[in-house]
């Protein structure tokens, strides 16, 4: 008997898209549609795949160790975790930037060499953009709320934040000072199950990358 697949989404809007074009492919999980359901697991038994929503954050982390062969995130999400994983196909969901953002007048603070504070929720990009990529020493906050308030009440000089239409940053006095790089809705695979389940997993990336 086959193994079932087991793919882990991203909980929330991301989700729904992404089962959609699971659909396309022919592959359907009814129950999962269900708003009220409480289950955390579907399976549809007939194609020997089964489904699971987790929190963004962890899907990395459950492809990683083996617990889902595939998984579906924000490009956000991948390079803030750092896992060992395979990034396979980049569905085009959800297209942002991830930017450096702050007032007009901290454009010539990340010109100089002057220690800088930047507030974030991704810490691990801030690190790896200003550390590896530009070569300066910052001091990186973690932040979990809107960011957007740390330079405005002087927390912080700049943010590394995601910005989709920069209007929530031009309503509170911000712009974007530097792009660090575009996101979006990324399939990722498990080192092992790409070797074990190649066929398989080789053509439902195929397929998919057929109806996007």
């Amino acid at each position: 008997m086959k193994r079932q697949l087991t793919v882990a989404l991203a909980k929330g809007r991301l989700a729904e898209k992404a089962l959609e074009i699971f659909e396309k492919v022919g592959i359907s999980c009814e129950k999962m549609k269900d708003k009220k359901t409480r289950k955390l697991i579907f399976v549809n038994e007939e194609q020997e795949i089964r489904f699971f929503l987790a929190k963004a954050s962890d899907v990395p982390t459950y492809v990683e160790y083996g617990a889902a062969d595939i998984g579906i995130v924000g490009r956000d999400t991948i390079l803030e975790e750092n896992r060992r994983l395979f990034e396979v196909l980049d569905l085009g969901m959800g297209s942002c930037d991830i930017c450096i953002a702050g007032p007009a007048s901290a454009k010539g603070l990340l010109e100089s060499n002057e220690i800088i504070r930047v507030a974030t929720k991704y810490p691990e990009i801030a690190k790896n953009y200003f550390y590896h990529k530009k070569g300066r020493t910052v001091e990186i906050i973690k932040l979990n709320g809107s960011v957007e308030l740390a330079p405005i009440v002087g927390l912080s000089e700049v943010i590394v934040d995601i910005v989709e239409t920069g209007s929530t940053l031009k309503a509170n006095g911000l712009e974007v000072l530097e792009k660090i790089c575009p996101l979006s809705a990324r399939v990722v695979v498990n080192e092992v199950s790409m070797k074990m389940q190649h066929e398989r997993i080789t053509k439902l990336i195929r397929d998919m990358k057929g109806v996007i």
